[in-house]
């Protein structure tokens, strides 16, 4: 028998203050979380220097945990402009700093996020970071819920591209709330009810 091929995949939650991290490790159908964790960014007040600081930081992470692919969450579009400037600056640094090492990236709009996490789009932050730790055995969860987020980026991206439906639209990628590969159903990934039939020992009872 062929051994499963083991990758890993860096997800991204975007931020100005916190950027949460998380590094997922794929072995065939097993899921191990290597590291969760979030960049402080609320101490720089340059805000040049912040853009400066998210690209060494996200580079040395890439560098030192290896992944073969990053995702990262979409800028949600609200009503501040100024924030989602800011946001959207932060998001594009990150970027380039895993383009910079030859690295596919993903984007995945926050709704699709947490409906392939919690199968709902409206669902809590502490809800995500509560099934992210509960589907990859974190039995000490990261002090603040940025970290959780970025490994639900990571688990989204995986999710959707073992979805065979969207594995055969190739490499499209689609811009802006979609993200990532372009959905080829109404839900676009798979959920965790799909991820407990596969791994029903997961499951807290």
């Amino acid at each position: 028998m062929e051994t499963p091929k083991r990758y890993r995949i860096m997800g991204i939650d975007p931020g100005t203050n916190y950027m949460g991290y998380g590094v997922l490790e794929v072995e065939g159908r097993t899921l191990r979380s290597v590291v969760l964790g979030d960049i402080d960014l609320h101490r720089l007040t340059d805000p040049y220097a912040k853009l400066r600081y998210i690209f060494e930081r996200v580079g040395a992470l890439i560098d030192e945990y290896r992944p073969r692919e990053v995702a990262l969450e979409s800028p949600f579009f609200g009503e501040n402009v100024q924030s989602m400037l800011k946001l959207g600056r932060a998001q594009g640094v990150a970027m380039a700093a895993a383009l910079s090492r030859g690295l596919p990236v993903a984007e995945y709009a926050p709704m699709r996020i947490k409906q392939a996490i919690t199968g709902r789009g409206s669902a809590a932050k502490e809800q995500v970071a509560s099934i992210v730790c509960r589907m990859l055995t974190v039995d000490r969860p990261p002090k603040r819920l940025d970290a959780t987020d970025g490994m639900a980026v990571a688990l989204c991206h995986y999710f959707t591209m073992g979805n065979p439906l969207n594995a055969a639209l190739g490499d499209e990628r689609v811009k802006g709330l979609g993200g990532g590969k372009k959905a080829a159903s109404k839900g676009g990934s798979q959920s965790w009810e799909q991820f407990l039939k596969k791994h029903p020992d997961r499951e807290i009872k």
